[in-house]
C-alpha cells in the first residue's frame, strides 16, 4: 500500500460540482447476504449532495444507537484502557470493524445500504482537475503550456499535470497503458466511489490483472484487506470460495468478477490464504499490485476515485488473465495481443532487459502457437485465403477507437478472445469468426468451408520477434542488472511496516466523520509547511510490506497498517 500525507490533499471538487442537480444510480447492498454471491439489486438515484446528506444521516443513527456513549467516552479517551468495557462503546475503526462482520456472518440483524460505485468521470467529473498538456485521455492539450517545466508543487496547475493526479496515471511515463488513446471507464478514465458506513467493495482483482491506485478525496476512512497476487495466495482465495460457494460457481464460473461477494479474512486465513489490511484516510493512496485480490469497506460517508496502470512487468500477469477469460468466455477490456505487439512497436519504451525479456517471452509464446496452428488446420483442410482475401494490416502505433471498434467486431465465437492475428470463417456465416482453437465449435460445416483470415503474416510476426530478441541484447549489454531479491523483505518476519508508527500516532485522536462531505470552494495553493511530514519509503527507497492480519474471529486488536511513497510516482 503506498500513502500520502495529509499534507498533500489535492483540492477537491475541482472538476465535481457537489452542488449539480445531475443525479447517479446506487446499488443495494444486502450486508447480511454479501456471502452468498447474489447480484446487487438498484438503489435510489441521488445527486452528490442528496447521497452524501442521507449517508451522514444514517450514519449518525448508526451511531446513536450503538455508540450513544461515544461523545462522552471520547473526551476521556486517554484514560480508558484498550478491550475494557468502557472501550468498546468509542465508535472506533475497530469496533466498526466487528460490527461490520457480525452483520456479514452472523446475520444477526438485516442491514442494506446503497453505494454509488462506478460513477463516470467524464459525466459526473472528477475530483481532480484535467489536465491541459495531454496527460490524460479526457483532457485537452494547450500549445502555450506543452513545454512549460512542470508546475510548482500546491499551484493549481501543479494539481492538474502531477502523475499523481488519477487521471493522468495510466499514461505515466512507463505505464504501457499510455498506449491506449481511447478512453475506457474504470480502466484508463477514473471512476468515482460515493461511499457510507458499511458500502461495500467486494472481493476482486482488477480487469487484465492490472495495477489499480485509488484515491481518498474526503470524509471517513476505508477499510481494506489484501491478499497477494502471488499464484499460491491467488488461487488459495478461490479454493475457499469455490468450498464455500461451490453451487453458485458452478451456475456462474466468474463469479468473483462479478464483485458481489465477501467474505471474513478469518474464512481465508483458516483456508491457509495470507491477508493484509490497512486503513486508508482521506489523502491517501491505495495502490493494488498484478492479481492482487482485495475488499472492504467504508467507515462512514466518503468521496474515492479509482484507475488501473501497469508497468512493463505487468505483461506475464496480462497473459494469465487473457487465458483465464477465454476459459471463462468472457471478453477482455482490450485486446492483450494488439497491446503487447504495440509495445514490441515502441522499444524505444523498453529501458530494462528484465522487462524486454518478459515482453519477448510473451510474443514468442504466442507467435509459436499462432504459426503451429495455422499449419495443422490447413492441413485438416481449412482454406488459406490470403492470397485472393486482402485484409487491412493491424496498426500498431496505438490503441484507438478505431481499433477498438474493430476488434470488437472478429471476437471469437467460442472464447470471445480478440482475433487479432488471423480467423477462422465459413461460408454458412457472414459474420461469425473463430479463433484458431475453437473453430470447431463454430458450426457443424464440412472443413472444407472453412478457410483462414490473416491479419499478421508469418514474415511480419517473425521480424517483430527479431527485433525485440535484438533489442533485448542490446539492452544486456548496455545497462546494468539488478538482483531483484538484493534487500527483499520477508513479509512474514516484520511485525509493522516502516513509518506505520508515525502514521498511527498521527490518526490516533482522529474522530470518524459522520457529516457529509462537501467540496472546497476554490481550487487553491495547498499551506504545504504543516507538521505532517510525508512518510518516507525504507532504505534504498524499497517499499515495506503490511503486518498480516492475526485474527478476525473476535475483533482482536489488528495492525491499521500502510506502506509509503516518495511524492513522485516511480514505476
Amino acid at each position: 500500500f503506498v500513502t500520502s500525507s495529509a499534507s498533500h490533499f489535492c483540492p477537491f471538487s475541482s472538476g465535481v460540482n457537489m452542488e449539480s442537480n445531475l443525479k447517479f444510480q446506487t446499488k443495494e447492498q444486502l450486508l447480511h447476504r454479501l456471502q452468498e454471491g447474489i447480484s446487487f439489486g438498484d438503489g435510489e438515484d441521488y445527486t452528490a449532495t442528496e447521497y452524501q446528506d442521507q449517508a451522514s444521516a444514517k450514519a449518525k443513527e448508526f451511531k446513536a444507537e450503538n455508540y450513544p456513549e461515544h461523545d462522552f467516552l471520547s473526551q476521556h479517551k486517554s484514560s480508558l484502557v484498550d478491550g475494557d468495557e468502557s472501550s468498546r462503546k468509542l465508535m472506533t475503526p475497530k469496533n466498526l470493524e466487528k460490527d461490520y462482520w457480525d452483520i456479514v456472518e452472523t446475520h444477526s440483524r438485516e442491514v442494506s445500504v446503497e453505494y454509488g460505485n462506478d460513477i463516470d468521470t467524464t459525466t459526473y467529473g472528477s475530483g481532480f482537475p484535467l489536465s491541459e498538456r495531454g496527460r490524460s485521455v479526457s483532457g485537452t492539450k494547450d500549445p502555450e503550456k506543452m513545454n512549460l517545466p512542470d508546475p510548482k508543487f500546491g499551484t493549481p496547475d501543479y494539481y492538474k499535470e502531477t502523475w499523481w493526479n488519477i487521471n493522468n496515471i495510466p499514461s505515466a511515463p512507463d505505464s504501457v497503458l499510455g498506449h491506449l488513446k481511447v478512453g475506457i471507464n474504470g480502466i484508463n478514465v477514473p471512476w468515482m466511489y460515493y461511499g457510507c458506513l458499511f458500502s461495500t467493495f467486494c472481493w476482486h482483482n482488477e480487469d487484465n490483472y492490472l495495477y489499480s491506485v485509488n484515491y481518498h478525496h474526503k470524509g471517513a476512512p476505508k477499510q481494506w484487506y489484501g491478499v497477494p497476487g502471488t499464484k499460491k495466495d491467488a488461487d488459495g482465495l478461490e479454493k475457499v470460495f469455490k468450498s464455500y460457494l461451490s453451487m453458485k460457481m458452478r451456475d456462474v464460473p466468474d463469479l468473483l468478477h462479478h464483485i458481489t461477494t465477501m467474505f471474513s479474512p478469518r474464512l481465508l486465513q483458516n483456508g491457509g490464504v495470507g491477508v493484509y489490511k490497512t486503513l486508508q484516510y482521506a489523502g491517501e493512496f491505495v495502490v493494488t499490485f498484478p492479481r492482487a485480490f482485495h475488499g472492504g469497506f467504508s467507515l462512514g460517508p466518503n468521496v474515492g476515485e479509482a484507475v488501473n496502470f501497469a508497468t512493463h512487468d505487468w505483461i506475464a500477469f496480462g497473459s494469465d488473465a487473457n487465458e483465464r477469460y477465454r476459459s471463462f468466455a468472457r471478453p477482455a477490456v482490450f485486446s492483450h495481443d494488439r497491446l503487447t505487439f504495440t509495445m514490441a512497436n515502441h522499444l524505444e519504451n523498453q529501458k530494462s532487459y528484465r522487462t524486454c525479456v518478459l515482453l519477448l517471452e510473451e510474443l514468442e509464446r504466442v507467435v509459436e502457437e499462432e504459426l503451429r496452428l495455422r499449419q495443422d488446420l490447413i492441413q485438416e483442410g481449412v482454406r488459406d485465403v490470403s492470397h485472393v482475401v486482402s485484409l487491412p494490416s493491424n496498426r500498431l502505433d496505438q490503441l484507438d477507437e478505431e481499433s477498438a471498434d474493430y476488434d470488437d467486431k472478429r471476437l471469437c465465437h467460442g472464447c470471445k478472445h480478440v482475433c487479432f492475428f488471423s480467423a477462422v470463417a465459413c461460408e454458412c456465416s457472414q459474420s461469425k469468426v473463430s479463433c484458431l482453437r475453437h473453430s470447431h465449435y463454430m458450426c457443424r460445416c464440412d472443413k472444407s468451408r472453412r478457410y483462414l483470415l490473416i491479419w499478421s503474416s508469418e514474415e511480419e510476426m517473425t521480424n517483430t520477434l527479431d527485433r525485440v530478441r535484438k533489442h533485448c541484447e542490446e539492452l544486456k549489454t548496455s545497462t546494468p542488472q539488478i538482483n531483484l531479491n538484493e534487500n527483499k523483505v520477508d513479509g512474514d518476519s516484520t511485525s509493522i511496516a516502516v513509518g506505520v508508527e508515525q502514521d498511527m500516532n498521527l490518526h490516533e485522536k482522529d474522530e470518524i466523520p459522520t457529516e457529509p462531505v462537501r467540496g472546497d470552494q476554490n481550487l487553491v495553493n495547498q499551506d504545504t509547511s504543516s507538521t505532517h511530514s510525508p512518510q518516507v519509503a525504507g532504505q534504498n527507497g524499497s517499499i515495506s510490506i503490511p503486518s498480516r492480519v492475526t485474527s478476525d474471529e473476535d475483533g482482536s486488536r489488528h495492525s491499521e497498517e500502510k506502506e509509503s511513497s516518495d511524492e513522485d510516482l516511480v514505476a
